[in-house]
């Protein structure tokens, strides 16, 4: 994906919930695991895609209506997992949609053993999230549309609230496409915890922690999210990725994740 397509992609997708009982053409299927094939992440850490029909494993999710196939995702118990995790299930959620293929991010509303048992997940893997694929309906059913009224699903936090420059007092004024599309990023239940500083050319990632929530799973599902934003980020402009603290003062409640320089 080149990146003005991406931004398209980007500020064009939905999460669907909904779909139109339509089976996934072979063609599309095809292109889709052709796509997953080539899925890498900066942590150089493998994320296995599993696809899951739902009628033979008995997969269900509350809030989907219409779905035929799951697609999981499974990654080593290793640090940076979850980073990893939501970089590479990101390429493949916005490849999906550039197909016309609906896809939502489930990490809470599923019976999670069923999943994992279908998908071969080991003591030694992690497998955060799944998503149905389909086709989206003409309309969307009304559990999906309470879902997405109540976490504000079209709301984002102000561009001055979420990147910075040279420290986080001073907001950044200059508008920059990748940031702006870190912006439109899917995050758990809307939280947004992605903070970016730019200093030059480097810009610095943070995670900050949402107070009160935690999600009652092994991994940090806020990490998933900023492994999200660095994808939009990076699938917009190029940069050389680092891990490597910045010493910039923050409050007891962010944590840096990691640094590109463009």
């Amino acid at each position: 994906m080149d990146a003005m397509n991406s931004v398209e992609l980007i500020r064009t997708r939905k999460s669907v919930r909904t779909f139109d009982g339509r089976v996934i053409s072979q063609e599309d299927r095809e292109k889709l695991c052709s796509f997953i094939d080539t899925i890498r992440n900066p942590y150089d850490i493998p994320v296995t895609f599993v696809l899951l029909d739902a009628a033979e494993n008995g997969l269900s999710s509350p809030v989907i209506n219409g779905e035929h196939l799951y697609i999981a995702a499974k990654v080593p118990k290793v640090p940076h997992c979850e980073e990893a995790f939501g970089y590479s299930f990101e390429q493949m959620v916005l490849y999906a949609w550039s197909l016309g293929i609906g896809i939502t991010w489930i990490g809470g509303t599923m019976k999670r053993d069923i999943f994992e048992k279908a998908a071969c997940a080991t003591d030694d893997e992690f497998m955060m999230i799944v998503s149905p694929l389909g086709y989206p309906a003409q309309e969307r059913a009304e559990v999906d549309i309470k879902l997405r009224n109540s976490v504000h699903g079209d709301e984002r936090i102000p561009y001055s609230e979420m990147f910075f420059e040279n420290n986080f007092m001073s907001p950044l004024t200059e508008q920059i496409d990748a940031l702006e599309a870190i912006r439109w990023y899917p995050s758990a239940a809307n939280m947004q915890p992605c903070r970016v500083v730019k200093v030059g050319n480097v810009f610095h990632f943070y995670e900050k922690h949402t107070m009160g929530y935690k999600a009652k799973v092994a991994w940090n599902v806020q990490k998933i999210d900023l492994g999200i934003a660095l994808c939009h980020f990076l699938c917009v402009a190029r940069g050389e990725f680092t891990i490597s603290d910045s010493g910039i003062p923050t409050e007891e409640d962010t944590e840096y994740i990691a640094t590109v320089k463009m």
